[in-house]
């Protein structure tokens, strides 16, 4: 505790090491065949967990605002990476694809792609970037139903040249238990493979499937169409969660054996009646959207969380285990991506080098006039 009691609370706190014990969980997962990952970069926000993807070999991305896209160039130019290929998935429209179409062009050999849903949009994206088409797993977000194969043949026909593949992301797939989820997992990408299928017989085929986050990158992984795609093409999943870990991992996939690398440490500000006790990160320093408990804290189960405001997290527990007003805990997150973007700074701590305070410089978005 000795670093966190020198600073203000809340704080994000991320311990390099457990980044990389990560990241070789992950390798394990791939049964060590790092080209079938696709990493999200959503979750890592940092340039130096960035560099921790590159310096593993790892150089095909995905992610979803310009800023964690520029942030991925500039570290990746810093190391003078011969080579890079990004995907930012998400359907952005306007100014944004202006700024992606411009980081495209700061290294020709880089590769830069985009999601188009429909014909109509290809004409709408700058040449600079190249093309996936956006199919939807029945989460009705975005994205083309699979089953409109001539809407899509329309769509790759329109790409081009920039065509490279189709994206399909499945979320959690839908269940109560984890067989349904896999059978239900299985059906959607069965409907991507047909999809896919009905490109080839019209001569139009992609060179990548991207499927999968977090919660059912395995099941993807374990389906051995996706282990044979023909004419050179290959399968990818991107779970990005993974490089950090959260509670909601932990409950969806135990078997990853992943650690949680990313904890918010708060001090006790209130003790109002015994069994309660307030600590200082509120919404505004943990993501509050999932449903309580919004944390769990390190080394006391006993210790529930209860609704957030803004600047207080109320805890009960039982009587007489309250902590002293002035303790300090450490606070897993239920959803970590969202916490790590409400931090500005973070402080990363490793076994080999002095705690220091890093930019969280991908997290929201960059805001400026375009011309």
């Amino acid at each position: 505790m000795a670093v966190e009691s020198q600073v203000e609370t809340p704080a994000l706190v991320i311990s390099l090491d457990l980044v990389r014990a990560n990241l070789m969980a992950m390798r394990h997962a791939l049964g060590g065949d790092l080209d079938r990952w696709r990493p999200h970069l959503k979750t890592a926000k940092i340039p130096e967990i960035f560099a921790e993807y590159l310096d593993l070999g790892l150089r095909a991305f995905k992610c979803a605002t310009p800023r964690e896209a520029r942030v991925l160039f500039e570290v990746a130019e810093e190391l003078r990476l011969p080579d890079l290929d990004l995907l930012v998935a998400y359907p952005h429209r306007g100014p944004a694809l202006s700024r992606l179409a411009a980081l495209a062009g700061r290294n020709a050999r880089w590769r830069l792609s985009v999601l188009v849903e429909d014909a109509d949009d290809v004409s709408q994206i700058p040449d600079a970037l190249g093309l996936f088409v956006d199919l939807d797993p029945g989460e009705h977000r975005s994205g083309r139903d699979p089953r409109d194969h001539d809407g899509l043949r329309a769509c790759v026909q329109a790409a081009g040249t920039r065509f490279r593949g189709l994206h399909f992301y499945e979320g959690l797939p839908p269940g109560e238990t984890a067989g349904q989820r896999r059978a239900a997992a299985i059906a959607g990408y069965d409907r991507l493979l047909e999809a896919a299928a009905g490109l080839a017989r019209s001569g139009l085929r992609g060179e990548e499937l991207v499927t999968s986050g977090t919660p059912a990158f395995p099941y993807a992984l374990d389906h051995p169409p996706f282990r044979t795609l023909p004419m050179g093409a290959r399968h990818r999943v991107s779970p990005g969660t993974v490089v950090y870990s959260d509670l909601r991992t932990e409950e969806e996939r135990p078997e990853l054996d992943l650690s949680f690398a990313a904890v918010v440490v708060s001090r006790v500000i209130s003790r109002p009646e015994p069994g309660r006790f307030t600590c200082d990160a509120g919404s505004k320093a943990l993501a509050a959207e999932v449903a309580p408990p919004v944390v769990a804290v390190v080394g006391h189960p006993e210790f529930r969380a209860q609704t957030p405001s803004e600047e207080h997290l109320p805890f009960t527990c039982p009587v007489g285990s309250e902590p002293d007003r002035g303790a300090i805990l450490r606070l897993v997150p239920r959803h970590v991506c969202p916490t790590v973007n409400l931090a500005e700074r973070a402080i990363l701590v490793g076994a080999d080098f002095d705690p220091r305070i890093v930019e969280v410089r991908a997290r929201a978005h960059d805001l400026e006039f375009m011309g």
